[in-house]
């Protein structure tokens, strides 16, 4: 987006000096977050935001992170947030990789030497094509009540203006098919160590994704907790769910991470 004498403005008017950010290949201007820790960081964490929101959502996540003195950083997906592109419009599941992988290794210049994990939430949506001919017909929307049991956590999500409230696509959805469709065949080769987390109560992500997702991949340290009776947002449900959770990830990172610089 431009303002005055082409200065680029996120798509809620602010100015992008003002803001951290990155432009990515295609020269779309990417918004970033960054959370240091105030000592010395034992290593990076990207967060990676669902479709249809933005980086902000994840400050629980981020706390629990720096408790454990790790640098986060995040940025909002082309098309998302107070990023440049068209709402939940992308041509292909690549971009988003493409732009990950251009923030983690500008991050890795900054800061060489430390190991970098991902807290990377879905970004597929479990939805029928019913005419591939006919990109912008809608499939609904998004019922917000199926992303969490906590009824304060739904309303914030419907009273964010930075989600994207509008349907979705069969574009965008074929997009996304498109990409797991190829997974049988990556899967098998992917060895990075794993921690996934599911609800069985999720509506928006079939959970037997994450099954299959555990049981081809051929890393030799992998771990699938699934959460009875939980919605698609761990991170936003109820207290007992959100608490066992980052108790989870705590205890799996520290058995992970190197010692801490002295």
């Amino acid at each position: 987006m431009l303002q005055g004498r082409g200065e680029r403005v996120t798509p809620q008017g602010e100015p992008y000096r003002n803001l951290s950010h990155l432009v990515n290949a295609d020269g779309d201007y990417i918004f970033c977050r960054y959370w240091e820790p105030s000592e010395p960081p034992r290593a990076l964490v990207m967060i990676i935001h669902g479709a249809g929101e933005h980086s902000g959502r994840y400050m629980e996540v981020v706390t629990m992170l720096m408790k454990q003195s790790l640098f986060v950083f995040s940025h909002d997906h082309v098309g998302h947030g107070q990023s440049e592109g068209k709402r939940m419009v992308v041509s292909d599941f690549k971009i988003y990789v493409r732009d990950c992988l251009q923030h983690i290794d500008l991050m890795k210049n900054r800061h060489p030497g430390l190991q970098v994990f991902l807290f990377a939430h879905s970004m597929v949506f479990c939805a029928r094509i019913l005419d591939h001919i006919l990109p912008n017909l809608s499939l609904g929307y998004m019922d917000p009540h199926c992303l969490t049991r906590e009824e304060k956590e739904v309303k914030d999500y419907i009273d964010d203006p930075l989600n994207y409230h509008g349907p979705v696509r069969v574009r965008f959805a074929n997009v996304l098919l498109k990409a797991v469709s190829s997974l049988d065949k990556v899967l098998p080769t992917i060895t990075t160590r794993m921690l996934l987390l599911h609800g069985d109560a999720d509506k928006l992500c079939d959970i037997s994704g994450s099954h299959l997702f555990h049981d081809m991949a051929a890393s030799s340290d992998k771990t699938l907790k699934v959460f009875k009776g939980s919605f698609h947002q761990l991170h936003k449900e109820v207290s007992a769910v959100t608490e066992e959770m980052f108790g989870l990830i705590e205890k799996w990172l520290s058995e992970r991470l190197l010692p801490a610089a002295t």
